[in-house]
């Protein structure tokens, strides 16, 4: 097992790296471009270049860039590809660029995978805030009454939500999506038992590094042969919420909130300037909150993968991805 503190991260390595995060990019030659909420997403053919920025979103809104968040959340989610390949087929087809993935062009499920293992969460989707609420069937799932906040769940469990072109994604039962027309009954059984396939790969993983894999997200679509994918990420701490296994315990048993290595904690820093996703003043994302979320970013990748971060020499990022994406750019 890797103890999380291992590998120590000196925060005034990254501080120059402040003034040179990516926060866009506009390559030309290699597709028709989209911006995700963090991705730069090239498409050309049956081929898709996902560009990973340093974009830092919360609450379905833009906030800041974090110094080489992109880096270590295409770095890490390759990882993770490897290491859930032999349970389902991904979409990787190479990583020229540390900040770039290459891959197969999918056709997307109309909704969001989602797998919880614990009863937490600080959004308007997660299973605690609708728990609070007095929401005892989360999504399909059964809840009994008496739980606390992040609380491990008796066995894991399937909460999908929508994909709304416009506003916040819902939280809803797969009855409810089938009754959408977004799905059927064959494919999201499917897809459930590929998903809580997924989540248990990535929970031995974790737990071998000393995390507990808390909840997560999946994107998974059709390739053009028609077989079932995942895509996106994987089990980055975008997509998916990690807590420190040493720790846990002794927290939920004081009622405190566990040690977290995710961007749960930039949603926390929020709330406690007082922003909750509500119409108000968004405040202002301090250098030292930007600097600290690019800690915590490093140090889980550095924990699962058992390797020391590689900070880049090569402060033109951009002009170093056009380089690593020319063979692309003729193609």
């Amino acid at each position: 097992m890797v103890s999380y503190e291992r590998h120590m991260i000196n925060r005034d390595s990254l501080r120059p790296f402040l003034n040179t995060t990516l926060d866009r990019t506009d390559l030309s030659g290699i597709g028709t471009k989209y911006a995700g909420k963090v991705r730069d997403v090239y498409t050309k053919d049956d081929r898709v270049i996902l560009v990973s920025t340093d974009r830092q979103s919360a609450f379905d809104e833009q906030w800041c860039a974090i110094p080489l968040k992109g880096q270590v959340l295409n770095q890490l989610s390759d990882w993770w590809f490897e290491k859930v390949k032999d349970v389902m087929p991904t979409h990787v087809v190479a990583t020229p660029d540390p900040n770039v993935t290459v891959a197969r062009k999918l056709k997307m499920l109309k909704f969001e995978v989602v797998v919880r293992a614990y009863l937490t969460g600080s959004t308007s989707t997660s299973a605690w805030v609708n728990y609070e609420k007095g929401n005892r069937n989360f999504c399909g799932n059964p809840l009994p009454d008496g739980m606390k906040k992040n609380q491990k769940l008796q066995s894991i469990i399937f909460t999908p939500s929508t994909k709304p072109e416009t506003g916040h994604d819902e939280s809803m039962s797969p009855e409810g999506l089938i009754e959408l027309g977004v799905t059927n009954r064959a494919e999201i059984d499917r897809v459930k038992d590929c998903a809580f396939a997924l989540f248990k790969r990535g929970q031995e993983v974790a737990a071998k590094r000393g995390l507990i894999l808390v909840d997560t997200k999946y994107e998974m679509g059709y390739d053009a042969e028609g077989n079932l994918r995942v895509g996106d990420e994987v089990h980055t701490p975008d997509s998916s919420r990690y807590w420190i296994a040493a720790t846990y315990e002794k927290r939920f048993a004081e009622g405190k909130e566990p040690e977290s290595l995710d961007k749960e904690f930039f949603r926390l820093w929020l709330r406690e300037q007082g922003y909750t996703g509500d119409d108000g003043p968004k405040p202002v994302v301090t250098d030292d909150a930007r600097l600290m979320l690019a800690e915590k970013y490093i140090r889980l990748y550095e924990t699962m993968t058992g390797e020391a971060f590689q900070i880049p020499e090569e402060a033109d990022v951009i002009g170093r991805i056009t380089k690593n994406l020319k063979e692309y750019m003729a193609a």
